[in-house]
């Protein structure tokens, strides 16, 4: 499958031989492919999951988008990338910083590896957000191309190798809140395998409208998934190596009434400490908030003159709805995450509720009162991870042996398959 190779974090990737299409299906926790499977609208997952490989990975925690990207960006955890949410608090200005750019990424990408190496490739992405970070250091001036479809009409040949990507993919603009902002980006990658011009390596990734929006056995769901499935069966058709996985999981978080299960940490902090002796971070905050209103599983608390991180500890520890709590050390040992941007305790809800700052920090109207679906923490953390063709003798044994990670993934894709 592949040969010769370039290292990157531990692992040497080969040269692949056959296009290698890495597709990242935002939100799509595995009950999503369970129930789509019960429907009969993904036969060619199914046969992937039969014929090649299928196993439950685990993302990263916190099991948000940035960071899991990167990671498999990477093939590393955020310790070694640097990302670890959309934003932190820098301890020295007091301020929030902005993790979405690549000026705060601290490794290479396997794009920017094996495009060197002479692999051409191509990553494009749902959201803008993600194109800058994962297209770090990506020459877009020899045929590599990156770029997202949230600005698909703005594409230069100097900013993103391609100059119409609305022109090349033949569709219109999609909206930032729909179906099509996803199937866009599988259209991209099937029209760049149908010219003669191949590239060697794709990246795909997703949004988590759908997953957000729709329960796995609702009909708009399986309608998505179905579409993604005849995508995928035309990236395999095109020669492609397709290989699955997800960046996070998605739970509903709601009481059985339907009323929102939110902890609003903020306000309980300020109730007991007093105002302005903490902080609270959610790093899932973006801006496009519609879907979820800034509510995620995992957020990060910083504390300042009267209030001591053991002593949120043991509070926060007692709230109902609430997992784990852990101090700074801690985060980053367990989590692998960077120590260096970490707060003073970071805290993950269970897994049918979310965890925000103060109430009036949250807009939940854009839900329009449908049912609050969400992720950030350890109840979202399982992924499927499936490749279209079945692994060799050396990475079927990991596979058996060792948990999987999502980040693993291209290893896997491009080394593992025979």
């Amino acid at each position: 499958m592949a040969t010769n190779g370039t290292e990157l974090n531990g692992v040497t990737y080969g040269i692949p031989s056959d296009p290698v299409a890495v597709v990242c299906i935002d939100g799509s926790d595995p009950e999503y492919f369970e129930v789509a499977s019960k429907a009969g609208v993904i036969p060619n997952i199914e046969r992937y999951m039969r014929e090649g490989f299928s196993a439950t990975a685990h993302c990263v925690v916190p099991s948000f988008t940035c960071p899991n990207n990167m990671s498999i960006a990477t093939g590393s955890p955020p310790k070694v990338h640097g990302i670890s949410g959309n934003f932190y608090l820098d301890r020295r200005t007091g301020e929030a910083v902005v993790m979405t750019g690549p000026e705060l990424m601290r490794s290479r990408t396997i794009f920017d590896v094996l495009s060197k190496a002479g692999v051409k490739t191509m990553v494009v992405t749902a959201k803008d957000k993600l194109r800058k970070q994962l297209g770090k250091d990506l020459d877009v001036s020899n045929g590599n191309v990156c770029f997202s479809t949230q600005h698909a009409d703005q594409t230069t040949m100097e900013e993103n190798g391609i100059e119409d990507a609305l022109g090349f993919v033949g569709q219109p603009l999609p909206d930032m809140y729909s179906e099509e902002l996803s199937l866009f980006v599988l259209d991209a990658g099937i029209k760049a395998l149908e010219q003669d011009d191949q590239p060697g390596l794709l990246y795909l990734s997703l949004t988590d409208y759908v997953q957000h929006k729709y329960a796995p056995d609702h009909p708009k769901a399986l309608e998505f998934y179905k579409a993604l499935d005849e995508r995928f069966a035309r990236l395999e058709e095109l020669g492609a190596v397709v290989a699955l996985v997800a960046d996070h999981g998605m739970k509903d978080k709601c009481a059985d009434d339907g009323s929102y299960n939110i902890i609003y940490l903020q306000d309980l902090l300020d109730e007991r400490f007093g105002k302005g002796t903490t902080k609270v971070i959610c790093p899932i905050t973006d801006a496009f908030v519609g879907h979820h209103g800034a509510l995620g599983g995992f957020v990060r608390v910083h504390c300042f003159d009267g209030a001591l991180p053991q002593d949120v500890i043991d509070f926060v520890r007692e709230l109902d709805g609430i997992e784990t709590v852990y101090d700074r050390t801690e985060a980053a040992e367990t989590l692998d995450l960077p120590y260096d941007v970490e707060a003073d305790v970071v805290v993950i809800s269970g897994e049918n509720f979310c965890v925000g700052a103060g109430r009036e920090d949250h807009d939940v109207a854009g839900l329009n009162g449908e049912r609050l679906r969400t992720h950030g923490g350890i109840s979202e953390r399982d992924v499927p991870f499936v490749i279209s063709r079945p692994l060799n003798a050396e990475y079927l044994a990991r596979a058996k042996t060792d948990q999987l990670k999502n980040y693993q993934i291209f290893d896997f894709a491009i080394n593992g398959t025979s």
